[in-house]
């Protein structure tokens, strides 16, 4: 109600303090059973509208790789960039999106802290994230998880394959080379490599008889 009306009455010392304590608890962390939310900082808005990195810059999408110099992130990053095509509407900034991810999925995957703002991040983007990745039975067998139509889970597909294979290849290289310095190597194959490894096991095991 406007002031000039004759029937506004101003609020109350009481009203006023009320006003403030619901607008702290807009950046304040709620919890209720085993959901609980985070309490904004002013991190989070540097976060929004100064990324510091790669990371932050695509961090509307969820996770991401913050080690710029590891082999992870060379390979990651092209998937993280096609993912952020597909997901940003044109005329959609980034740092919106990045607010949406903050006020309304709490900087999370899983968490919701404004059911509105986290619907419309979802509706912009398309549902489209970048869930996690990991490395399972060695540092090369490389585990991406994405929300993406099909061509992007192919090009997931297609990283994970050609870093467990890279990662592999040069695996094998490095035990054929303890047993033979000089050996010719020819990449391009596991099983090529696996089946050179395993012949030069014989041969060395041969001369030791």
């Amino acid at each position: 109600m406007k002031r000039s009306n004759r029937f506004y009455t101003p609020p109350t010392f009481k009203e006023r303090l009320t006003s403030l304590k619901y607008s702290f608890l807009f950046w304040k962390g709620r919890k209720k059973g085993m959901i609980h939310t985070r309490s904004l900082e002013w991190g989070d808005l540097r976060y929004i509208f100064f990324p510091k990195d790669f990371a932050e810059k695509y961090g509307y999408l969820g996770t991401s790789v913050w080690n710029e110099d590891s082999v992870y992130f060379k390979a990651l990053y092209p998937l993280v960039l096609a993912l952020d095509y597909e997901a940003k509407p044109k005329w959609c900034p980034r740092w919106f999106l990045r607010f949406l991810h903050v006020f309304g999925s709490d900087r999370s995957i899983v968490r919701v802290r404004n059911r509105r703002l986290h619907n419309l991040e979802r509706k912009l983007t398309k549902g489209i994230a970048f869930v996690d990745w990991k490395t399972k039975w060695s540092d090369y067998d490389l585990r991406i998880s994405v929300y993406a139509p099909e061509h992007l889970q192919e090009l997931a597909s297609a990283i994970e394959n050609r870093f467990y294979s890279r990662g592999r290849q040069t695996e094998l290289v490095e035990q054929i080379k303890e047993i033979d310095p000089n050996a010719s190597i020819i990449w391009g194959s596991i099983e090529r490599l696996e089946k050179q490894l395993e012949e030069l096991d014989k041969t060395f095991n041969t001369k030791e008889r």
